[in-house]
């Protein structure tokens, strides 16, 4: 029989790292370009004709008619820009405009304001520093997704050892809301030991307020562990949550609010088949920015129970990207789940790390 078990869990875990494959290959498949009619002139006075795609952690990424690929520009020694798209602009402060960005100064002039017209024709400036994103609002469907695919392998013949990890974030952003999926699968086996198996599945939608940086959000958390026997833990949150930082170099924002939890335990733990339990929730997501370098993915979350007092969840998920050539990426992730009060017998922890390559896709 725990052969059996085990068979059937690597298949769900294969079946599941398929459609995750598949759905970030297809969220990434090239559309028809669009005419190189932007200009932008760097402080050192380069000057490009080019299609401007975005701006994102203080990278301007551009497409040029006669190189193949976008290239990345740092934000910083921009001087000038020039162009009739509609962008989406994002402010540190929180502010969100569409319409047409160009600038106005000279470049040994700082700060260097853009300015942004809006639908109704009123012109809005704002400083150079203080825009954190540009995406174009005229783009398909497609176009408006962002994110990663990492992937790590380690083999030992030693032992006879395979460990396994695949990790996705997808990001879809409009105006003033934005929805996210991200997703980590691993595995690991050796002689003389069970295969063990995790897959982790996080979504999340949040819309923001009147008032700047703040946002409310609803998000939803599915886990399995087979370290842990847990053959399905689900939570559902929502709440209010505030950018504490918000600009070219980082990005941290924290949020709190109520939910439900659902844990479902392996056949063989007779009485914890099932555990329903109201709980609280505080999360947080840190992004760091290096340009042409590093960045810094961290998302963590702690869920004390309110109907069963004492126990605690806590989540997290990081990855450190070093920047190897044009998308592509080496990653070094981590990973773990914790639970101060499992059923008897059962761990109270999964984690784990893992090293491979990384490609991005979009704005990111």
């Amino acid at each position: 029989m725990p052969d059996v078990r085990n068979g059937m869990e690597a298949g769900r875990a294969v079946t599941i790292r398929a459609i995750i494959v598949g759905s970030a290959l297809l969220f990434s498949l090239p559309l028809f370009a669009q005419e190189n009619r932007d200009v932008i002139v760097m402080k050192n006075g380069d000057r490009f004709t080019c299609e401007i795609k975005g701006l994102s952690a203080g990278v301007l990424s551009v497409k040029l008619s006669y190189v193949d690929g976008t290239i990345a520009v740092q934000w910083s020694q921009v001087a000038h820009l020039e162009s009739n798209r509609l962008f989406l602009v994002q402010t540190e402060s929180g502010a969100v405009y569409t319409g047409k960005v160009s600038t106005t100064g000279a470049s040994d002039d700082p700060p260097i304001k853009i300015e942004i017209a809006e639908a109704t024709g009123k012109v809005v400036e704002v400083a150079q520093r203080r825009i954190i994103k540009l995406s174009q609002t005229s783009e398909g469907f497609w176009h408006r997704f962002d994110g990663a695919v990492n992937t790590g392998f380690l083999y030992s013949k030693g032992n006879e050892s395979v460990q396994y990890n695949l990790s996705s974030q997808v990001a879809y952003n409009r105006e003033r809301w934005s929805s996210r999926v991200n997703f980590n699968s691993s595995f690991a086996s050796n002689s003389g030991a069970n295969l063990t198996t995790r897959n982790q599945t996080d979504v999340g939608t949040m819309r923001l307020l009147r008032w700047n940086n703040w946002f409310y959000a609803g998000s939803a958390s599915f886990l399995q562990s087979s370290v842990q026997d847990i053959s399905l833990q689900t939570t559902l949150g929502g709440g209010i949550g505030r950018y504490i930082k918000n600009t070219n170099r980082a990005s941290i924002y924290v949020m709190g609010g109520l939910g439900w939890q659902n844990v479902g335990y392996g056949q063989n733990k007779v009485g914890q088949v099932t555990q329903n339990t109201a709980v609280g929730f505080v999360a947080t997501d840190i992004k760091a920015f290096k340009f042409k370098k590093t960045n810094l993915d961290v998302s963590a979350s702690i869920i004390p129970a309110i109907s069963d007092s004492g126990r605690v969840h806590f989540n997290t998920n990081a990855v450190y990207y070093i920047k190897v050539i044009g998308d592509l990426s080496w990653n070094f992730s981590f990973y773990g789940s914790w639970d101060s009060q499992p059923p008897a017998t059962l761990p109270k922890s999964d984690y784990g790390t893992s090293s491979g390559l990384s490609w991005t896709f979009g704005n990111r």
